[in-house]
């Protein structure tokens, strides 16, 4: 037993489960968790400008360094600004840690008006975390933190909440501090495995799925090991791009399996061609009825099986295992098939045409891949270039591309990639965005100065919000309203922020700009001027 403040044990706590860096917004509710941070420096504590910045960076620390994120704020305006970084990780399934202060406890839920009140903010933040708690005494510190990074580490990975008043952060109390939380992976069921085996052994013309899963599970080796053995092309979900590298013959690129108004995606006929789908690590959502299509399940998450298409045969656990097991079987069942080379090459070489892509936006594309090494990091953001990379984008290594998910949340990019490069040092990170999203986060250029977080920025500025100007034009007649916009000198925002600026008006002057950028290794903001451009879809 040792006797400490409740700040003094979060900080010692948190420090003994592997946490390194917080990105955080001090606040008087805070004092006594930051003056333990004073005295701990192993604990890098980074000051973003907004509290948004503090749980979006946590979330690309967490997904590029395949770790828990860490943020820190204060309640009420704190935490509902934190609120938005926190649905994206949710929806991301994303290890977020976000530590909240609270009011003093004697107030708490008497909605009397004190500082930062909100009653009840457990109910705000419960949607978009996997569990969260409120600790209202010291001694109940370290088993609470050691709870949270229990739930971090199993099952699903969703972000985690805790709230403490600041009376029990000052308290002083004689504590013990807890062992690092363990967990063990999931184990599938050994019937569900080799019902697997059984449905992909059957197939005639198998292909699999790979999602975000595979990822997080790092199972990239296995699902390459079972594909080549069962000779299945792979496309992926945005979110599962890196899961195989874009280089392997297999690897045939991104579709979300509907109609997406891609008229010349060759991907999307082929796979309707085929009649097994191995899904890993996917909700499996947004998909039109799979006609007779069979599917075979594997996910982390036992509520997700099925949910999504009535013909599954499910594999609850661990994406590695599952994969590890299954391959198991299929070696036992019967022999490797044949090679499958040609077809899916055919396929590739139609899919990458520049030929078969919408221009400028592929030229784009390509050019920032052209430009940056094999492992670096994109972080595209809700945008027209960030939405088209998402099919034409290749990606060689896990943790190397980030989207929203679902959540969609505009401006989220920029913030992220700061979070990555964290995580990341000595990769290079870019972050395509728009001038409408990256205005939502833009202050986040101070902390990249400050801080030394030596992102590439590209903004390509139409002067609109542009996806929604075209469809208005298109589908409202021309009634445009709300989506044009009026922007600052985006090389002089740079600059007054510290940050060099560039401008470049072409997809060669952009790649031009990218190798300087990259050779100067410091926070860089590159403006793309542009006209309207054509639907992304």
């Amino acid at each position: 037993m040792v006797e400490m403040t409740g700040g003094q044990a979060l900080v010692r706590s948190i420090y003994n489960e592997g946490v390194r860096v917080i990105f955080g917004l001090p606040g008087v509710q805070l004092y006594h968790a930051m003056d333990a941070l004073y005295d701990t420096p192993e604990i890098r504590f980074i000051t973003t400008r907004h509290e948004q910045g503090t749980t979006y960076m946590a979330d690309g620390y967490a997904r590029a360094g395949g770790t828990i994120g860490t943020a820190m704020v204060v309640p009420g305006p704190g935490l509902q600004n934190a609120g938005a970084g926190l649905g994206n990780a949710y929806a991301c399934s994303s290890p977020v840690l976000l530590i909240s202060g609270q009011i003093n406890k004697n107030n708490i839920g008497r909605d009397v008006g004190i500082l930062h009140e909100v009653n009840d903010q457990l109910d705000i933040i419960d949607p978009v975390t996997k569990w969260n708690a409120r600790i209202m005494n010291a001694v109940e510190v370290p088993s609470t933190v050691q709870e949270a990074f229990r739930q971090l580490r199993s099952g699903r990975p969703r972000p985690v909440e805790i709230e403490i008043p600041p009376e029990t952060l000052a308290e002083v109390a004689d504590m013990e501090l807890c062992k690092p939380a363990e967990s063990a992976a999931s184990v599938p069921e050994k019937d569900e495995v080799e019902d697997a085996v059984t449905v992909l052994m059957h197939a005639e013309r198998p292909i699999i799925w790979a999602g975000g899963g595979v990822i997080s599970s790092g199972a990239s080796r296995e699902l390459l090991e079972l594909a080549e053995y069962l000779q299945a092309p792979v496309i992926t979900t945005p979110e599962g791009k890196g899961a195989i590298s874009d280089k392997h013959y297999l690897s045939v690129g991104v579709t979300r399996g509907r109609s997406t108004g891609q008229t010349r995606d060759a991907l999307r006929m082929y796979f309707w061609e085929r009649d097994v789908i191995l899904a890993v690590g996917t909700r499996f959502a947004g998909v039109e009825a799979l006609a007779e299509q069979r599917v075979v399940q594997i996910d982390i998450d036992e509520k997700e099986i099925g949910r999504n298409h009535a013909d599954t045969v499910g594999v609850a656990g661990d994406a590695k295992l599952a994969l590890k097991k299954i391959l198991a079987g299929c070696r036992e069942a019967g022999p490797q098939a044949d090679s499958r080379r040609e077809e899916c090459e055919t396929l590739r070489g139609l899919r990458y045409d520049p030929a078969n892509q919408i221009e400028p936006l592929g030229g784009f594309v390509r050019t920032i891949r052209e430009s940056m090494p094999e492992d670096g990091i994109l972080v595209p953001d809700m945008t027209q270039v960030g939405y088209y990379s998402r099919a034409y984008f290749q990606v060689y290594e896990p943790r190397t591309y980030f989207t929203s998910s679902y959540a969609g949340n505009l401006g989220f990019a920029y913030p992220t990639a700061l979070g990555a490069k964290v995580a990341q040092p000595k990769k290079v990170v870019i972050s395509p965005c728009g001038d409408g999203g990256f205005l939502y986060n833009s202050q986040e250029l101070a902390t990249a100065a400050q801080f030394g977080i030596n992102v590439i920025a590209i903004v390509f500025n139409d002067g609109a919000f542009g996806n929604v100007l075209r469809d208005q034009q298109e589908m409202f007649n021309g009634r445009v309203i709300g989506s044009e916009l009026q922007n600052p000198d985006f090389v002089k925002l740079a600059e007054a922020f510290g940050v060099v600026g560039m401008k470049a008006e072409s997809p060669e002057q952009l790649g031009s700009m990218l190798s300087k950028a990259i050779d100067l290794d410091k926070p860089v903001l590159i403006e793309v001027p542009l006209g309207q451009m054509p639907a992304p879809f």
